[in-house]
């Protein structure tokens, strides 16, 4: 089977990246998974990158995105906007909540982006009788010395996979809270900082209740994203019984290479802030913001932490797609990701069927567009 990766590689990718993309995808993936599909979608590229001379090195930035869409297309078949979307957050600095029911490959496909970074790692698995020095650490009395000494725990690492996070309880979730949005833990008295880079990909089940707690809505505030994934495609999940049907074993991430360094995402990030944001589309992010607040069928809209969200993450897509600037169907791209997991509907919009997707679109769509 081959799979087609039009909508996100930049018109100027190079011949060698588009091979590499098409040897990633032939018979070699492991898992499969699906993004719900999106009530807003990118224009197609018309050739906008054709008509400057970039001044930044988005070649640079086009490369490393074109070596991790290989490594991860090893294991995980399609869905190339779900690959683009978390590239965008780790461009952005910000975090993501993976939602999809059990078996659709959440944990793999964090697994294997994190793989392809050469920063530390931690897995930490939410339970309801987790505790927040499980997570943050303790103080551990050294006998020697008679005093007591900070022992950190599994959060202190660059890349923390938080697996099944709506299973821990509201004092567990709270004590994410400072991490995820100072980068620092406070514990007796003390301020301990996060090393660059410092990034939660978290995953949990929407259909299971049992065992389960909502999360805080200002702790769901501090992910950039929310990548809803649904169920394979016919063709995807045929693909994925070809892959395995001779092999039972489990996938050898140990194969995986390594992409990106700690000094290259910060060069990347560097580069993304000085991609251009035009007043027009400052504007353009504030009115869709604005109209979720004034919506009817919205109990709950986004705020200033969704417009700058929408901001840096559509220079980051920009930035893959080669160009030094925002045009607003980067806005349109990324609003989606940024906003479904921000807002509150209703009781009357949710009796009437409707889904926070849907009134996104209605948003965008009645907004008059920058020209």
């Amino acid at each position: 089977m081959e799979e087609q990766n039009n909508m996100n590689q930049p018109e100027e990718t190079n011949q060698n990246a588009s091979n590499e993309s098409k040897n990633s995808s032939d018979g070699n993936d492991y898992g499969s998974i699906s993004l719900n599909k999106q009530t807003i979608s990118p224009a197609p590229n018309t050739g906008a990158n054709d008509l400057f001379n970039s001044t930044l090195n988005l070649g640079f930035v086009n490369q490393k995105v074109a070596a991790t869409r290989k490594e991860i297309g090893n294991f995980v078949i399609g869905q190339h906007d779900m690959v683009d979307l978390l590239l965008i957050a780790i461009f952005s600095n910000g975090h993501v909540l993976l939602e999809g029911v059990p078996g659709v490959a959440k944990t793999l496909t964090a697994k294997v982006l994190s793989k392809t970074l050469a920063v530390d790692f931690s897995r930490i698995q939410f339970t309801p009788d987790l505790m927040p020095s499980d997570v943050i650490g303790t103080s551990v009395y050294n006998m020697n010395g008679g005093s007591f000494s900070f022992q950190k725990g599994p959060v202190f690492s660059n890349i923390v996979l938080i697996d099944e996070i709506n299973r821990a309880p509201a004092k567990t979730q709270a004590a994410l809270f400072e991490v995820m949005e100072e980068r620092q833990i406070s514990y007796d008295s003390k301020v301990y900082k996060m090393e660059f880079p410092f990034l939660v990909l978290a995953t949990q089940n929407p259909v299971e209740q049992e065992g389960t707690y909502n999360l805080p809505e200002a702790q769901l505030d501090r992910f950039l994203f929310k990548i809803k994934i649904d169920y394979p495609s016919l063709n995807d999940e045929h693909a994925i019984l070809q892959r395995y049907r001779d092999n039972i074993q489990s996938p050898d991430l140990s194969k995986i290479l390594s992409v990106f360094s700690a000094s290259d995402l910060q060069e990347i990030q560097n580069l993304i802030e000085k991609i251009r944001i035009e007043d027009q589309i400052l504007k353009y992010i504030a009115q869709i913001t604005n109209a979720t607040r004034n919506h009817a069928k919205l109990y709950l809209g986004g705020s200033p932490r969704a417009s700058l969200s929408m901001l840096k993450a559509s220079k980051s897509f920009a930035a893959i797609r080669g160009r030094d600037f925002v045009i607003p169907d980067d806005v349109q791209f990324v609003a989606p990701h940024v906003l479904n997991h921000r807002l509150i509907m209703t009781p009357e919009a949710e009796m009437e069927g409707l889904s926070i997707e849907d009134l996104i679109k209605e948003i965008v769509h009645e907004i008059e567009v920058p020209r």
